[in-house]
Protein backbone atom coordinates (compact mmCIF):
# COMPACT_ATOMS: atom_id res chain seq x y z
CA UNK A 1 0.00 0.00 0.00
CA UNK A 2 1.47 3.17 -0.73
CA UNK A 3 0.35 6.60 0.59
CA UNK A 4 1.43 10.23 0.16
CA UNK A 5 4.19 12.06 1.58
CA UNK A 6 3.95 15.25 3.25
CA UNK A 7 5.82 17.81 5.41
CA UNK A 8 5.18 20.07 8.32
CA UNK A 9 3.00 22.55 6.87
CA UNK A 10 0.58 20.05 5.35
CA UNK A 11 2.15 20.19 1.78
CA UNK A 12 2.36 16.88 -0.49
CA UNK A 13 6.05 16.49 -1.24
CA UNK A 14 5.16 14.71 -4.41
CA UNK A 15 6.42 11.60 -2.97
CA UNK A 16 4.94 8.27 -2.01
CA UNK A 17 6.22 5.78 0.61
CA UNK A 18 5.55 2.17 0.79
CA UNK A 19 3.77 0.54 3.84
CA UNK A 20 5.41 -2.59 4.98
CA UNK A 21 3.01 -5.49 4.32
CA UNK A 22 4.47 -7.06 7.53
CA UNK A 23 3.29 -4.57 10.17
CA UNK A 24 0.17 -2.44 8.13
CA UNK A 25 -1.02 -5.28 5.66
CA UNK A 26 -2.16 -8.19 8.37
CA UNK A 27 -5.50 -9.64 8.88
CA UNK A 28 -6.94 -7.98 11.64
CA UNK A 29 -7.47 -9.76 14.20
CA UNK A 30 -10.43 -8.46 16.42
CA UNK A 31 -10.38 -10.86 19.53
CA UNK A 32 -6.40 -10.08 20.24
CA UNK A 33 -7.05 -6.11 20.21
CA UNK A 34 -10.01 -6.75 22.58
CA UNK A 35 -7.77 -8.13 24.64
CA UNK A 36 -4.95 -5.93 24.36
CA UNK A 37 -7.67 -3.19 25.47
CA UNK A 38 -9.08 -4.94 28.14
CA UNK A 39 -5.83 -5.58 29.59
CA UNK A 40 -4.45 -1.56 29.14
CA UNK A 41 -7.84 -0.64 30.50
CA UNK A 42 -7.51 -3.02 33.57
CA UNK A 43 -4.07 -1.86 34.83
CA UNK A 44 -5.60 1.88 34.55
CA UNK A 45 -7.61 0.94 37.82
CA UNK A 46 -5.98 1.62 41.66
CA UNK A 47 -8.24 -1.43 42.91
CA UNK A 48 -8.15 0.78 46.03
CA UNK A 49 -12.58 0.42 46.41
CA UNK A 50 -13.29 -0.39 49.67
CA UNK A 51 -16.59 -0.47 51.70
CA UNK A 52 -16.98 -1.56 55.52
CA UNK A 53 -18.72 -4.49 55.93
CA UNK A 54 -20.70 -5.27 59.47
CA UNK A 55 -17.75 -6.10 61.18
CA UNK A 56 -16.13 -2.84 60.06
CA UNK A 57 -18.76 -0.40 61.62
CA UNK A 58 -18.01 1.52 64.81
CA UNK A 59 -21.13 1.33 67.03
CA UNK A 60 -22.94 -0.66 69.73
CA UNK A 61 -23.76 -4.92 69.90
CA UNK A 62 -26.12 -4.38 72.23
CA UNK A 63 -29.67 -6.18 70.90
CA UNK A 64 -32.10 -3.31 70.14
CA UNK A 65 -35.02 -5.04 71.12
CA UNK A 66 -36.49 -8.29 72.17
CA UNK A 67 -36.64 -11.12 69.99
CA UNK A 68 -40.43 -11.68 70.19
CA UNK A 69 -43.47 -10.13 70.85
CA UNK A 70 -42.65 -6.73 68.74
CA UNK A 71 -44.67 -7.80 65.22
CA UNK A 72 -41.61 -7.17 63.41
CA UNK A 73 -38.62 -8.73 62.31
CA UNK A 74 -35.69 -9.77 64.93
CA UNK A 75 -33.29 -7.77 64.90
CA UNK A 76 -30.04 -8.04 66.75
CA UNK A 77 -27.95 -5.05 65.91
CA UNK A 78 -27.90 -1.34 64.17
CA UNK A 79 -24.77 -3.14 62.24
CA UNK A 80 -26.82 -5.24 60.23
CA UNK A 81 -26.94 -4.61 56.44
CA UNK A 82 -31.25 -3.71 56.62
CA UNK A 83 -30.50 -0.48 58.45
CA UNK A 84 -29.15 2.68 57.50
CA UNK A 85 -25.48 2.89 58.62
CA UNK A 86 -25.04 -0.48 59.01
CA UNK A 87 -22.48 -2.99 57.13
CA UNK A 88 -22.55 -3.42 53.51
CA UNK A 89 -23.36 -6.87 52.10
CA UNK A 90 -20.42 -8.14 49.93
CA UNK A 91 -18.99 -4.75 49.70
CA UNK A 92 -15.78 -4.10 46.69
CA UNK A 93 -12.78 -4.84 48.56
CA UNK A 94 -9.01 -3.60 47.49
CA UNK A 95 -8.14 -6.18 44.40
CA UNK A 96 -5.62 -6.01 41.49
CA UNK A 97 -7.09 -5.99 38.40
CA UNK A 98 -4.01 -6.68 35.81
CA UNK A 99 -3.65 -10.11 34.09
CA UNK A 100 -1.35 -11.24 31.62
CA UNK A 101 -1.02 -11.29 28.08
CA UNK A 102 1.18 -12.98 25.96
CA UNK A 103 3.94 -10.81 23.59
CA UNK A 104 2.66 -12.72 20.53
CA UNK A 105 -0.63 -11.93 20.64
CA UNK A 106 0.34 -8.07 22.19
CA UNK A 107 2.26 -7.32 19.41
CA UNK A 108 -0.58 -9.26 16.95
CA UNK A 109 -2.66 -6.55 18.39
CA UNK A 110 -0.99 -3.51 17.71
CA UNK A 111 -0.36 -5.00 14.51
CA UNK A 112 -3.87 -5.67 13.74
CA UNK A 113 -4.67 -2.10 14.75
CA UNK A 114 -2.41 -0.59 12.93
CA UNK A 115 -3.50 -2.81 9.38
CA UNK A 116 -7.48 -1.53 10.51
CA UNK A 117 -5.97 2.48 10.70
CA UNK A 118 -4.08 2.22 6.93
CA UNK A 119 -6.93 -0.09 5.53
CA UNK A 120 -9.45 2.78 6.95
CA UNK A 121 -6.85 5.65 5.19
CA UNK A 122 -6.23 7.27 8.79
CA UNK A 123 -2.37 7.11 8.56
CA UNK A 124 -0.72 10.60 7.81
CA UNK A 125 2.76 10.13 6.99
CA UNK A 126 5.24 13.31 7.43
CA UNK A 127 8.40 13.51 5.74
CA UNK A 128 9.64 14.99 9.03
CA UNK A 129 8.53 16.67 12.21
CA UNK A 130 11.52 19.54 14.39
CA UNK A 131 10.39 21.55 16.71
CA UNK A 132 13.61 24.02 17.38
CA UNK A 133 12.00 25.59 20.81
CA UNK A 134 8.88 23.63 22.68
CA UNK A 135 5.87 25.76 21.88
CA UNK A 136 2.24 24.92 21.70
CA UNK A 137 1.68 27.38 18.64
CA UNK A 138 4.10 26.00 16.73
CA UNK A 139 2.71 22.08 16.80
CA UNK A 140 -0.94 23.43 16.30
CA UNK A 141 0.59 24.74 12.95
CA UNK A 142 1.47 21.91 11.75
CA UNK A 143 -2.37 20.85 12.59
CA UNK A 144 -3.60 22.76 11.31
CA UNK A 145 -1.76 22.41 8.04
CA UNK A 146 -3.00 18.74 7.88
CA UNK A 147 -6.35 19.75 8.50
CA UNK A 148 -6.57 17.47 12.01
CA UNK A 149 -6.99 20.34 14.47
CA UNK A 150 -10.40 18.88 15.59
CA UNK A 151 -9.64 14.81 15.05
CA UNK A 152 -8.43 12.45 17.86
CA UNK A 153 -4.87 12.29 16.86
CA UNK A 154 -1.74 9.65 17.74
CA UNK A 155 1.54 10.99 16.71
CA UNK A 156 4.12 8.05 16.34
CA UNK A 157 8.17 8.94 16.45
CA UNK A 158 10.80 6.96 15.81
CA UNK A 159 12.46 8.52 19.06
CA UNK A 160 11.73 10.37 22.42
CA UNK A 161 11.58 14.07 21.11
CA UNK A 162 10.89 16.37 23.98
CA UNK A 163 10.19 19.25 22.02
CA UNK A 164 7.12 17.87 20.58
CA UNK A 165 5.88 15.97 24.12
CA UNK A 166 6.46 19.31 25.48
CA UNK A 167 4.36 21.45 22.71
CA UNK A 168 2.18 18.58 22.14
CA UNK A 169 0.60 18.32 25.76
CA UNK A 170 -1.72 20.83 26.10
CA UNK A 171 -3.20 20.16 22.96
CA UNK A 172 -6.74 18.41 23.43
CA UNK A 173 -7.42 15.07 21.45
CA UNK A 174 -3.34 14.95 20.86
CA UNK A 175 -1.09 12.27 22.12
CA UNK A 176 2.38 11.37 20.97
CA UNK A 177 4.09 8.36 21.40
CA UNK A 178 7.46 6.36 20.40
CA UNK A 179 7.07 3.16 17.71
CA UNK A 180 8.08 1.29 20.58
CA UNK A 181 6.18 2.36 23.40
CA UNK A 182 3.04 1.92 21.00
CA UNK A 183 -0.62 0.98 22.55
CA UNK A 184 -3.65 -0.78 20.69
CA UNK A 185 -5.80 1.55 23.10
CA UNK A 186 -3.99 4.75 21.83
CA UNK A 187 -4.10 3.42 18.29
CA UNK A 188 -7.97 2.58 18.39
CA UNK A 189 -8.95 5.42 19.88
CA UNK A 190 -7.12 7.82 17.24
CA UNK A 191 -9.68 9.42 14.08
CA UNK A 192 -5.58 9.82 12.54
CA UNK A 193 -2.55 8.76 12.87
CA UNK A 194 0.75 10.73 11.78
CA UNK A 195 3.34 8.24 11.16
CA UNK A 196 7.05 10.01 10.48
CA UNK A 197 9.12 7.97 7.75
CA UNK A 198 11.85 7.07 10.15
CA UNK A 199 9.33 5.33 12.45
CA UNK A 200 8.33 2.97 9.51
CA UNK A 201 11.73 1.07 10.28
CA UNK A 202 11.59 0.87 13.80
CA UNK A 203 7.71 -0.13 13.41
CA UNK A 204 9.28 -2.91 11.16
CA UNK A 205 11.85 -3.97 13.68
CA UNK A 206 9.58 -4.70 16.28
CA UNK A 207 6.52 -6.00 15.01
CA UNK A 208 7.47 -7.59 11.62
CA UNK A 209 8.84 -11.02 12.99
CA UNK A 210 6.75 -10.91 16.14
Amino acid sequence: MEISVFNSKGQDTGRKVTLPESVFGVEPNEHAMYLDVKQYLANQRQGTHKSKERAEIAGSTKKIKRQKGTGGARAGSLKSPVFVGGGRVFGPKPRNYSFKLNKKLKALARLSALSTLAKGDRVVMLDNLVIDTPRTKDFIAILNGLNLSAKKTLVITNEVNTNVVLSSRNVPKVKVATASGLTTYDLLNADRVICLEESLSVLEELYATK
